[in-house]
């Protein structure tokens, strides 16, 4: 796994609320990916697996780094004025 891959399953993974274990694991791998650049075969099943098992839900919202972007309102717009026929 390139490090590409691994920043785009982290950023995936980011909205989703994660258990402690998965959380504490994907922390790790992460670390180790750091040190070595390098994870084994068994760690990236499991980042792939963890990643495609919770893209399957929806987006814990509640999390502040799924509205990373600023927050627009919806845009107000002014009624239309009723067209008089003209005769």
């Amino acid at each position: 796994m390139n490090k590409d891959r691994l920043e785009w399953i982290m950023s995936g993974l980011n909205q989703y609320a994660l258990t402690k274990d998965e959380d504490k694991f994907v922390k790790s791998a992460v670390e180790h990916f750091d040190q070595h650049r390098l994870l084994s075969a068994q760690a990236e099943q499991r980042i792939e697996t963890l990643y495609k098992e919770k893209s399957r839900f929806m987006p814990n919202k509640r999390s502040s780094s799924y509205f990373s972007f600023a927050e627009a309102g919806p845009k107000k717009t002014r009624p239309r004025r009723p067209r008089t026929k003209e005769c």
